[in-house]
């Protein structure tokens, strides 16, 4: 007999046709290896989820049950056997997709209108039946999948919800699920998780952050009011450079770096140039008005080049 002659006899009580007798001689050797034959024995152990199937057995007499009474559970789970681990382990699946969605749909619900004027419908796929999960396993403990640096612990439900709103849902919401590269989305949902929570900022910087935000806000609402339809290349949007360049240059100022060269791009170049690198704003509305002193603007003219000079 030829090797393939072999192969196919050899499997020849796999054929569609034994399925159901291979079945449950399959849901015996999961209740009872010692059960079947030493062959199948051998068999079963090849297959490489041997080791964390369950029968199916019970599971579809508690389904039929479940249909005879209207969808309710008939039966509770017997603790330690394997449907129960099996359930267990859909649950902690469950929240782990949980934690997966809010780092990337959190936002959508993130406290970040302070007049409360917009009613922020919370979207299904955030909602705990969404996941399988209810109020009923708020006090069961989970594995948090190293959540802001929680690394594998076990932390009840409650909890990491509460983590979780705390992170993606408050004053601050962060996308970027867009990047398609993993390890940069990874890195920058890791330092958001933790730079949240470890925000100790004093307020006399977050009055400077505000002062900041408020002069970049400031120079563009007037040059759109004053110079209505002039090229300017607005910041509008984006005010939160300002604080983050200054920031930048003070850090690197403390680490002994003695020059910056800053690679400008159109967008926010007027702004960088009176809240960053100090130019007067007498001076730029004079060149917004076309009062040119050529020897000051010699070799410069940035707002001459934004009106198309």
């Amino acid at each position: 007999m030829s090797h393939s002659l072999k192969e196919q006899y050899a499997s020849s009580p796999l054929f569609g046709g034994n399925a159901a007798a291979i079945e449950g001689l399959y849901e015996k050797y999961l209740n009872d290896p010692a059960s079947v034959a030493r062959a199948w024995r051998d068999y079963f152990e090849t297959l490489d989820d041997a080791d964390t199937e369950i029968a199916h057995s019970e599971i579809r007499a508690e389904l039929l049950a479940a249909g005879r009474n209207g969808g309710r559970r008939a039966t509770t789970l017997r603790a330690g056997s394997r449907a129960g681990r099996a359930a267990t382990g859909e649950k902690q699946a469950a929240v782990s997709r949980l934690i997966q969605v809010y780092s990337l749909r959190g936002h959508q619900i993130a406290d970040i209108d302070p007049l409360g004027l917009v009613d922020r419908r919370v979207p299904g796929v955030l909602k705990l039946d969404y996941f399988g999960i209810s109020e009923a396993d708020m006090d069961t403990e989970f594995h948090t999948g190293g959540l802001a640096g929680t690394g594998d612990e076990r932390m009840t439900l409650r909890d990491i919800l509460a983590l979780l709103k705390t992170i993606y849902c408050g004053k601050v919401g962060a996308e970027f699920a867009h990047i398609s590269r993993a390890r940069e989305r990874l890195w920058l949902r890791k330092r958001f998780e933790r730079g949240i929570l470890n925000d100790t900022l004093p307020d006399d910087e977050r009055r400077w952050i505000l002062e900041q935000l408020t002069s970049a806000e400031g120079i563009e609402r007037y040059l759109h009011t004053r110079y209505v339809g002039q090229k300017r290349f607005s910041l509008e949007g984006g005010e939160s450079l300002i604080p983050m360049l200054d920031d930048m240059i003070q850090q690197g100022g403390t680490t002994g770096i003695r020059e910056f060269v800053i690679g400008m791009a159109h967008r926010g170049r007027i702004n960088v140039l009176v809240n960053i690198l100090g130019k007067s704003p007498e001076e730029l509305f004079e060149e917004f008005e076309g009062d040119y002193d050529l020897e000051r603007l010699k070799g410069s003219g940035d707002v001459k080049y934004h009106k198309g000079f």
